[in-house]
């Protein structure tokens, strides 16, 4: 376990000793608890596979406060003790039900494949114990759970390009598929699975998500500013669910909204502007009577893009729900 040296601040990176990204948010036990992928340095290809976030492990971070130091409680998990997976251990999520934590992941299966796993332990810092395989029925990456007031958990997952959800358009693997749909037609959405009251299976089939305008028309492939891309998140504000993401190429996160937890969800808008560097993956927590953005950036690193650091910055709601778009290199 260690301390970061100075206290956290917002825009700032909440540690500097190691490379992290991916950041998911959860109040448990009275604090925040950080779940990010741990970026490594190395020498590989970077390629739009994703060869280069070849992240082997997991380190869980947390917050007394806002303005405390952020502790790192040490490697959590690491992939020499994941049986099924192989490499590239990507975006984590965890959450508590059961008396249990559970921490979900994505990696590459021995075919080459993304699964997604699932790991517990009765700490919301680890270590975590993996199940021996990955979820059955589950494929790609970002997974983000969301446990629901009345005790019923979904899941959230789906990346296009490195995730390879393109090559599941038919609903099952196909591994020469790099083409999504055309430019007009409706984007491919994120999937959402309920999971099993055990947390370690889905209850049914995963199902896509429609993500649609105000008129109720289908988010086209081709609409780059807001069609789903990665990275999806799940948050409850004030009776009505805000689904967030990645759009990827355009390098924003936007949301939309629904009165459901598996959609069709409404798109409303821009939370944050793009970051320096390529990827963009975030949580949004509510804490000590404030929400909060977390997110990553490449700044530390002068902008190499498989060596982020996680940040956060406060975010706003204007009267009608909607959230106020985030500047995330504000003048000081």
């Amino acid at each position: 376990m260690s301390n970061s040296a100075k206290p956290a601040a917002p825009n700032e990176p909440i540690v500097t000793h190691i490379y992290t990204a991916d950041p998911s948010a959860h109040v448990f036990e009275g604090k925040l608890y950080i779940y990010p992928s741990h970026d490594i340095d190395h020498d590989g290809p970077t390629n739009d596979n994703g060869d280069q976030y070849a992240m082997e492990d997991y380190h869980v971070l947390s917050l007394d406060d806002v303005n405390a130091p952020c502790v790192d409680h040490g490697e959590a998990l690491h992939i020499r003790d994941v049986p099924w997976a192989s490499k590239q251990m990507w975006a984590p999520d965890a959450a508590f039900k059961n008396d249990t934590y559970y921490l979900y992941f994505p990696a590459r299966d021995k075919d080459g494949v993304f699964r997604i796993g699932v790991a517990s332990g009765t700490s919301p810092a680890g270590p975590f114990k993996a199940e021996e395989n990955y979820i059955p029925g589950s494929y790609s990456i970002d997974p983000a759970v969301y446990v629901d007031e009345d005790n019923r958990a979904y899941m959230y997952f789906g990346g296009l390009w490195g995730g390879q959800l393109e090559k599941w358009q038919t609903g099952e693997f196909k591994p020469d598929v790099t083409e999504g749909p055309d430019a007009s037609a409706p984007a491919i959405g994120p999937l959402v699975a309920e999971m099993s009251d055990d947390m370690l299976t889905f209850k049914s089939a995963p199902a896509e998500i429609s993500i649609v305008d105000e008129d109720g028309n289908p988010i086209v492939a081709g609409d780059e500013d807001r069609r789903y891309f990665e990275g999806p998140w799940m948050h409850k504000y004030k009776g009505l669910y805000y689904l967030s993401y990645s759009t990827g190429t355009t390098h924003k996160l936007v949301y939309a909204v629904s009165e459901n937890p598996q959609g069709p969800f409404v798109y409303k808008g821009t939370i944050l502007t793009p970051v320096l560097g390529w990827t963009t993956h975030h949580s949004i927590v509510e804490f000590q009577d404030k929400w909060y953005l977390f997110y990553h950036d490449a700044s530390l690193s002068g902008g190499v893009d498989h060596k982020r650091s996680v940040k956060f910055t406060e975010l706003h709601y204007n009267e009608d729900g909607t959230i106020r778009t985030i500047d995330p290199y504000p003048e000081k």
